[in-house]
């Protein structure tokens, strides 16, 4: 039961094993009858085993983790899944068509190369049906090191609500995402060359010219700058379309606007988000375990490793409006 088992700060360390990974299989949630039990992974057992609330308006203070040795390795996940939570909120999930998990500093991807031919071939000519070719990136995708160095002393943080405590880690995990984002955002446009505007002025006309550019994938992703998103938002056109996605960010044809800061000004990525860009990671966030569980917090760094690679060009489009 999981108010019975060993905590340590090994099982942080355990080879091809998350901490909570390693939770679970000392106390598998499949061996629970009690539906909430059950519902809960073995990390938040561990909360409930230690009365721990994270979150709502009785959540405890920092230093109710470290009533005991065996608490006090339950903090470090805490504020990995608080940082995880903060990158989750950018966009990178919605643009991601897979994730991969890599061990190494670099990795090859996979790249269709589908041509232009048809995907049909009349019987009668008895001819052969055209090749699309999977085949590994030409070059490894390196992978990089996006990461923080959080000041939070101990003694600063100790009497501060979880809740709040995680609000602040979030903040520092949406600075990763932007990060993460900006090297997405470097992949997805590396080797396109950008298509122009017909006219002298961006308009909505122009924007549906440009979903009306993809023919073997779908434009059901446009990615851009605040500013950007600003002027497709300002189309008469575009009214209706929020509206009637209920406030969504949706053009009249179906693509997400998905805005990041991290996206240069005057330009607007096409996306078939099913099949264009693969995220590979190196693992969760990591935190620095050792210093959080020993209260010899003052600069902790946080950090993932992740890099990205292109699976279908015909997927990816980019236009100029500047």
């Amino acid at each position: 039961m999981y108010n019975t088992i060993k905590i340590e700060k090994g099982l942080y360390n355990l080879s091809g094993k998350t901490f909570t990974q390693a939770l679970e299989a000392l106390d598998p949630s499949e061996n629970y009858s009690d539906e909430a039990l059950r519902k809960m992974d073995a990390y938040e057992r561990q909360l409930k085993r230690f009365d721990i609330k994270v979150k709502g308006v009785n959540a405890d203070k920092v230093d109710k983790f470290f009533q005991s040795t065996e608490s006090a390795a339950l903090f470090p996940e805490f504020v990995r899944r608080a940082v995880e939570k903060g990158m989750n909120s950018g966009c990178i999930n919605r643009i991601t068509a897979a994730v991969s998990a890599a061990d190494g500093i670099d990795c090859r991807g996979i790249m269709l190369s589908d041509g232009d031919e048809a995907y049909t071939v009349t019987a009668a000519a008895g001819g052969e049906l055209p090749k699309s070719s999977i085949t590994l990136t030409s070059a490894p995708v390196a992978l990089k090191k996006f990461g923080r160095l959080v000041s939070a002393p101990y003694e600063a943080v100790r009497q501060q609500r979880l809740d709040v405590f995680a609000v602040a880690l979030g903040a520092v995990g949406a600075k990763l995402a932007k990060a993460v984002e900006g090297a997405a955002i470097s992949a997805l446009t590396k080797d396109v060359t950008p298509d122009s505007m017909v006219g002298s002025a961006f308009n909505y006309s122009e924007l549906a010219a440009f979903w009306g550019s993809f023919t073997d994938c779908e434009m059901n992703a446009v990615i851009c700058s605040p500013a950007t998103a600003a002027k497709i938002l300002a189309f008469d056109e575009m009214n209706k379309a929020v509206t009637a996605n209920g406030g969504n960010m949706v053009t009249p044809f179906g693509a997400e606007i998905v805005v990041s800061s991290a996206a240069p000004d005057g330009v607007i990525i096409g996306i078939d988000k099913r099949c264009a860009l693969e995220m590979i990671r190196n693992g969760d966030v990591i935190v620095e375990t050792d210093k959080l569980i020993s209260k010899q917090s003052d600069v902790t760094a946080v950090a993932v490793t992740a890099g990205f690679s292109v699976i279908s060009e015909s997927a990816v489009k980019v236009l100029e409006i500047a």
